[in-house]
């Protein structure tokens, strides 16, 4: 099975989390926009959707699928998006898209979150994929040095802005021991928007597609 192929059957194997009638909470990349496509035979039971991103916006739109504002949508029973690594927790890190802050309110607003990745995002520990962080444009240079404080080495995403108009910082170097005291402390700098590190709000099921077939996962405990 080609990692095209795997991210795929993790996308199909998410589609029997569907809440028929109710809002769908939809995520960024490569392995959702996998999910987004499977979605046409399901679209008459599907609302309307919450997007993480203007390019999933798109993609659903083009589906037939309404999407509206969260603050129209409230509380969603489900959420599906990818992740750049996983780890044994179903913690995450975010942001490879660019759609981290987005991403993490509509997690945050989703009683059951769905992570569907292939099985090279599972890591032992968190931190080789560099860390996104989402920065006020003025603070852009103070965040880098705090974030060479924590041990990181920044680099900032050149010729890219977010959906909300911020630059990012990608913070490499970093291996993640702690990811909830890490999360906390890097969005408390002044200036952050929000760190790519999902640890208080983790994943509820990882599904993973590999060669050998796909796995659903819960929490370790």
């Amino acid at each position: 099975m080609t990692q095209d192929e795997a991210k795929r059957e993790a996308a199909r194997a998410a589609l029997k989390f569907l809440q028929p009638g109710e809002i769908l909470g939809v995520g960024t990349g490569s392995t959702v926009n996998q999910f987004i496509e499977l979605l046409r035979p399901h679209v008459a039971d599907i609302p309307a959707a919450v997007s993480s991103s203007e390019a999933s916006t798109a993609r659903l739109q083009a589906l037939g699928i309404r999407v509206v504002d969260l603050n129209e949508a409230g509380t969603l029973s489900l959420y599906v998006d990818g992740a750049d690594e996983v780890n044994r927790h179903l913690q995450l890190i975010k942001g490879g898209g660019g759609a981290l802050t987005r991403e993490k309110i509509i997690a945050g607003a989703a009683r059951t979150f769905v992570c569907i990745v292939d099985e090279s995002k599972q890591v032992r520990a968190l931190g080789k994929f560099p860390l996104p962080v989402e920065v006020i444009p003025m603070a852009r240079s103070y965040v880098a040095r705090e974030m060479v404080k924590l041990g990181g080495s920044p680099e900032l995403r050149r010729g890219f802005t977010t959906d909300n108009g911020n630059p990012i910082l990608d913070v490499h170097g970093l291996e993640i021991l702690q990811p909830l005291e890490l999360e906390s402390r890097i969005n408390r700098i002044a200036g952050v928007v929000t760190v790519g590190l999902f640890a208080h709000r983790p994943a509820d099921l990882l599904i993973v597609g590999a060669a050998s077939g796909i796995r659903e996962l819960k929490a370790a405990g």
